[in-house]
């Protein structure tokens, strides 16, 4: 009987330190950012923490703007890649990766009038 009883407290103190663990471990959630998508987004970002798996809402008019996910190039040159998915639904939710999130509208003139986004996700 002994030794039911010592394999019974041994899987209690495990359970136990199992869930002392998972107690301490830091749950990390996603935040939610929410961006009114616009020709002034050079600042947006200024004050925020951005971290991989958080995503941003980009909220606009789907019938003058839509968002396209573009490389650096892409940003630094207003250039959307052909095959590039364009997004106009008009209320987008984007996961952001690790590193460098680059994001503009391809409608003609509205990247080089500042309607594009850098984001960095640590």
């Amino acid at each position: 009987m002994g030794k039911g009883r010592g394999s019974a407290n041994r899987t209690l103190v495990l359970g136990l330190a199992a869930l002392i663990v998972m107690a301490m471990a830091q749950p990390t959630l996603a935040t939610v950012h929410y961006a009114t998508w616009s020709y002034s987004m050079a600042t947006w970002t200024r004050g925020k923490t951005f971290r991989a798996g958080d995503y941003i809402v980009f909220s606009y008019n789907k019938s003058l703007h839509n968002l396209v996910r573009v490389s650096g190039y892409g940003y630094n040159t207003c250039t959307r890649p052909s095959g590039s998915l364009a997004y106009q639904t008009g209320k987008d939710y984007i996961k952001l990766v690790k590193g460098a999130n680059y994001f503009l509208c391809s409608f003609p003139g509205h990247c080089k009038a500042g309607m594009k986004l850098a984001v960095y996700a640590y």
